[in-house]
């Protein structure tokens, strides 16, 4: 099941796998809009991007996200028909009456990021963990069957 996607030299298209095609944040998207986007809309467009690293190794898939400040009851990973997703929301600070803002970096909003699996993942076995605002979801694989060779006798 391969994804089509655009080429970044020539518009050309290939198909090659690419598990970040159902991502909900695109970069050159964002980054053309960020400077025409009202401030609260980019705080929440920031958190969008939930910074995430995947590895293969012989025996899985492991895909970690950095969500800082967020406990595992605020992020929620969901599996269906082969697309992987992680999403969740960071509240807002309270504001009290007294309250002076000098500066708002820290992002907050909803956050959704969607990947298609390889064929070769094994949905069903799928574990989730997070420890000090790291989410590591660690997928199985198939076993790889390797092709047997039979020696056929040369008769004559």
């Amino acid at each position: 099941m391969s994804q089509l996607i655009p080429s970044l030299f020539g518009g050309r298209r290939t198909n090659v796998f690419d598990p970040f095609s159902l991502d909900v944040w695109d970069p050159l998207f964002s980054s053309a809009l960020a400077n025409n986007v009202p401030s609260s809309a980019r705080e929440t467009s920031a958190f969008v991007n939930a910074r995430i690293d995947w590895k293969e190794t012989p025996q899985a898939h492991v895909i970690k996200a950095d969500l800082p400040g967020l406990k595992k009851e605020q992020v929620k990973v969901e599996v269906e028909e082969g697309v992987l997703q992680i999403s969740g929301e960071r509240s807002k600070e309270e504001e009290e009456k007294n309250d002076k803002w000098h500066r708002i970096e820290r992002s907050s909003g909803k956050f959704m990021r969607r990947f298609r699996l390889p064929e070769n993942a094994m949905m069903d076995q799928i574990k989730a963990s997070m420890e000090d605002g790291v989410l590591t979801v660690t997928v199985p694989k198939k076993e790889d069957k390797k092709p047997q060779v039979k020696t056929i006798d040369i008769s004559g």
